[in-house]
């Protein structure tokens, strides 16, 4: 895949995420607004709009590295474990989702078991079916990387908002993250496989 690529897929990512990040932000954020609107001030409304676009440009950013990093890992993992890479990325998800149950209520010390379970119940749906659409789109042997992505990766990207007091931006960095994360995933063999039929 050639470079053009590369930053048309960089940049449409990056849109994703500062479009998906403003509009979550009416919703999530409906304070900051109406902070500007009643009564109505043109410049500060400006400057609430670009500070949540540039947020969803980081959350996108952090997307990508994320993606990329991955990339760089399984590769990895496929050279030095070989056939045993499946069963290891299986047990990380386990664990990561473990994790976003347990370890989180025992760090925050607040807050509902039931609500941290049902964070990872949905995050583990929106993995599966993202993964089956990856195999369904290529091969089988793409269902557990993928899920491994979207649930351990996009776990890792999560952190620096599930560190932070209260849910605003736990719900705000999610949206974007998830869109993102989908995207690529289902966008990359699209791009080889066209760079792979106008070199053949």
């Amino acid at each position: 895949m050639n470079s053009r690529k590369w930053v048309r897929m960089f940049l449409t990512t990056l849109l994703l995420g500062g479009v998906l990040t403003v509009i979550s932000s009416f919703v999530i954020k409906a304070d900051a607004y109406q902070k500007v609107l009643d009564p109505f001030q043109l410049v500060e409304l400006l400057g609430v709009l670009l500070f949540f676009i540039g947020l969803g440009f980081i959350f996108s950013v952090i997307s990508q590295m994320g993606f990329f990093a991955y990339l760089t890992v399984n590769q990895f993992g496929l050279g030095v474990f070989r056939s045993l890479w499946i069963p290891i990325q299986v047990v990380l998800i386990a664990f990561a989702l473990f994790d976003l149950v347990y370890f989180r209520y025992q760090a925050t010390e607040n807050g509902s078991l039931l609500e941290y379970f049902l964070t990872a119940i949905a995050l583990l749906i929106i993995g599966l079916l993202t993964a089956k659409r990856k195999a369904k789109e290529t091969n089988a042997k793409a269902f557990i990387p993928a899920l491994f992505f979207m649930v351990v990766v996009t776990t890792i990207e999560w952190v620096p908002a599930l560190r932070t007091q209260g849910h605003d931006y736990v719900l705000l960095m999610i949206i974007p993250l998830l869109a993102c994360n989908i995207y690529q995933v289902l966008l990359l063999h699209r791009l080889t496989a066209n760079a792979k039929r106008k070199s053949a």
